[in-house]
């Protein structure tokens, strides 16, 4: 089959001129991608209104970082964001706000810093090697990656975070995860514009759908806490949040705490990653000479070492370019508290702002012709964007606390596939990117694996 060498990957629909407020939300409900028109691309600051709030969407460098870092505590997480997120991530640290939030980062980070990433990098290379033992069985057949993927993360997830192999409880959460965003991710109109305080209908199914996950989540602590420790050396995640204190009170989490932290970090760690993998696989299928270059790097460097990450920098500029057109996290979305000014504008109580970094990423103001994959813009000597153009993380206090880990599971996952497997697309090349809770491919693609 031959390969697509089109370097111009698929974007979201665009349509010029206003959308009535019915409009607007059936486009919210089908594909938020498909919200922003052409100008949206080419503004610097975007002003609206839906149902009757004020909005603006940013792509001003200097407004984007006074609403993430200089006046931060201004602008909180909307109402409409907690209702639908809080099922699964509860009071933990993506949800949190004030001092909540502030003691929670300061117990997570030190769990997360560099030092402790050879412990989980451990993990990732475990579940690695049976990964690539079982696709050995596949080749030749039609593979659908994402699925392959969602189970690859889910595995390193469940091994960093418990040092349990995932089978036991993969499926019940794969489908619990399933029946969340068929049901409850979605925002309906009623979560829009009712008061963070009045329930929706959809709230009840989402109070009981929080039973259900929360009872999941204490199995699985259950059964990790039943394996015996052969030393007081920390094993994995949920050692090193049990062992965290917060330097300034002395704090740790407690239980129902921890749960929340844990499956805050579960659910960023693993379908976070597991879609931005399917997309560089994607690219690198369509772009039989990167993949070769991925490959080559992969195989004249020793994956093992501990500092494999850094003796990939082709796979690592392919990775962040693949963030740049694909960010899983397509928009960030805060509300006013109090009146301010951004860009020169008024900001009264209530206004959403959002930053899209879907937007951002594509913007013609900040990027040489956006369209185009390009991962020359990411190694190194490559003049870096503004810090506040690209936002695969987030920024300021509140960008992912996992950030570091998700980059190494990324690069090396990716250089782990292809040292050992030639990726092709089967059939239509082209997927239409969909926002659900991440930045989803709009339908299940099948892929073919040959051994290299």
């Amino acid at each position: 089959m031959d390969a697509i060498r089109d370097d111009i990957l698929p974007g979201a629909r665009l349509r010029s001129g206003r959308r009535s407020q019915l409009e607007a939300f059936l486009v919210l409900r089908r594909n938020p991608l498909e919200l922003w028109g052409p100008d949206a691309y080419r503004h610097l600051v975007l002003p609206g209104r839906f149902l009757g709030r004020e909005q603006l969407l940013l792509n001003d460098p200097a407004a984007i970082r006074h609403v993430l870092l200089g006046n931060h505590d201004n602008y909180q997480r909307s109402a409409p964001t907690r209702r639908v997120l809080r099922p699964v991530l509860g009071e933990g640290l993506f949800l949190a706000e004030g001092e909540a939030w502030r003691h929670q980062r300061r117990v997570i980070a030190p769990a997360l810093a560099p030092r402790v990433m050879p412990i989980l990098v451990r993990h990732i290379l475990r579940v690695c090697d049976v990964f690539e033992t079982e696709l050995a069985t596949r080749t030749g057949r039609p593979v659908e990656m994402l699925s392959v993927l969602q189970r690859l993360t889910l595995d390193i997830a469940g091994q960093s975070m418990f040092s349990l192999e995932m089978g036991r409880f993969g499926p019940d959460m794969r489908a619990l995860m399933l029946r969340y965003a068929l049901n409850y991710a979605k925002v309906g109109v009623l979560d829009l514009m009712l008061p963070g305080h009045v329930r929706s209908p959809l709230d009840r199914g989402r109070e009981q759908f929080r039973a259900d996950w929360l009872t999941l989540m204490d199995r699985i602590i259950e059964s990790r806490d039943s394996v015996a420790r052969e030393d007081d050396a920390p094993r994995d995640l949920l050692d090193l949040l049990r062992a965290a204190r917060d330097p300034e009170t002395g704090e740790g989490f407690n239980h129902a705490q921890l749960r929340d932290e844990v499956s805050t970090l579960i659910l960023a760690g693993h379908e976070t990653t597991a879609v931005s993998l399917f997309w560089a696989c994607y690219i690198a299928a369509r772009l039989p000479e990167h993949q070769e270059r991925l490959a080559a790097e992969a195989a004249s460097a020793d994956l093992e070492a501990p500092d494999a990450v850094s003796r990939l920098p082709f796979t690592r500029a392919f990775l962040d370019e693949t963030l740049r057109l694909y960010p899983p996290a397509y928009l960030i979305v805060r509300e006013a508290q109090a009146a301010d000014e951004i860009a020169g504008r008024a900001v009264k109580p209530g206004t959403i702002v959002s930053i899209s970094p879907w937007v951002l990423h594509r913007h013609h103001v900040h990027w040489r012709d956006p369209e185009r994959f390009d991962p020359q813009r990411f190694l190194p000597g490559a003049t870096p964007p503004d810090r506040m153009v690209y936002l695969p993380f987030g920024a300021g206090p509140r960008i992912c606390v996992g950030a570091q880990f998700a980059l190494s599971e990324g690069v090396l996952v990716l250089a782990r596939l292809l040292r050992r497997y030639r990726l092709a697309l089967i059939g239509q090349p082209d997927v239409q990117p969909r926002g659900l809770i991440t930045t989803q491919p709009d339908r299940r693609v099948p892929f073919l694996l040959t051994a290299r």
